[in-house]
């Protein structure tokens, strides 16, 4: 689509922009953004789950998956319809995953066999994380709040680091010679 790498990264790093503004700006919006991604991929879960029911040959697999496409509608159609509830249980699974991968990360800093630095990263970011998950749990509505404000701090970042490196790659670009055309011998 894009005649160049630049070009792509640049405009990537401005969406990337885009939306980390938005993210921060109105964090409410964004919360709701992900509840509607979240129920997008419930009613599609749930439609490939119908498929695959009507594609297995015995009946067994075929009650479990039209009980999956069941729950996978439901999950949607809750989410659409009492999307402050479903937030807040993404909020409660976000907690968990940092609880249980800060635990997982702290432990490992104990593990014989790595150098000192990267024992005591495990151990600082085992913390953090579990931290993280602890205020959570604490604070699901701010959390909610919080991880609206930090996907938007991520995307700025990241969309700067985008732009910075399109912007690289040109004026390297520039610089350098063609390998495709001779040179002129004289």
């Amino acid at each position: 689509m894009f005649k160049s790498t630049s070009t792509s990264l640049i405009l990537i790093g401005v969406l990337a922009l885009i939306i980390g503004i938005v993210a921060i700006a109105w964090p409410g919006v964004t919360i709701l953004a992900l509840v509607i991604m979240f129920a997008i991929y419930a009613f599609t879960d749930a439609g490939l789950q119908t498929m695959r029911a009507f594609s297995s040959r015995s009946p067994g697999p075929v009650l479990g998956h039209l009980l999956l496409a069941v729950v996978g509608l439901a999950a949607g159609l809750f989410a659409l319809a009492w999307p402050a509830p479903t937030a807040y249980v993404l909020v409660i699974v976000v907690a968990s995953w940092a609880l249980v991968g800060g635990a997982a990360e702290f432990f490992a800093g104990f593990q014989a066999g790595e150098s000192a630095g990267t024992r005591a990263l495990f151990l600082l970011s085992g913390l953090v994380s579990f931290v993280f998950g602890v205020l959570l749990f604490a604070r699901p509505g701010v959390g909610a709040v919080t991880l609206a404000l930090l996907f938007g701090l991520y995307a700025l970042i990241y969309g700067f680091s985008q732009i910075t490196a399109g912007i690289q790659l040109r004026q390297v670009g520039e610089g350098a010679e063609p390998l495709s055309e001779p040179r002129d011998r004289v």
